[in-house]
């Protein structure tokens, strides 16, 4: 599961109001780059994935979808909006990150990749 505070919330509604199209809610994963070997990738869904290829949350009414691969890395991550000086920007808590960059914009994890990339995940499709 993965959960939104109010703020990142409030800003994901924001835009969802806003933007152009159907935007059903936000898909949430992982892609290899960085430093530290993994980043976050946000991005507007616009339709469900199927039942094979992810998971759904709702979070403070926002949907948010997590692909089934990434979904052990990503379980119990809330992710705040926070504004700092001239910056903002959303942050992931990830309980699941082992260490961080010194910018701050990759991550390694705790956990066994190689589990995941089997598929030995337990989960509740879409």
């Amino acid at each position: 599961m993965m959960k939104l505070t109010i703020a990142a919330a409030n800003h994901i509604s924001s835009y969802m109001n806003k933007a152009r199209g159907d935007i059903i809610g936000i898909n949430i994963s992982m892609t290899t780059n960085g430093c530290s070997g993994w980043m976050y990738k946000m991005e507007a869904a616009y339709t469900v994935p199927g039942k094979d290829e992810g998971l759904a949350f709702i979070s403070r009414n926002i949907m948010i979808f997590v692909p089934i691969k990434d979904h052990e890395y990503l379980k119990g991550t809330e992710i705040d909006y926070v504004k700092e000086g001239l910056n903002e920007g959303f942050k992931f808590d990830n309980p699941n990150v082992e260490a961080s960059c010194g910018c701050g914009e990759s991550f390694s994890l705790k956990l066994n990749t190689a589990a995941i990339e089997y598929g030995d995940i337990k989960g509740v499709p879409v």
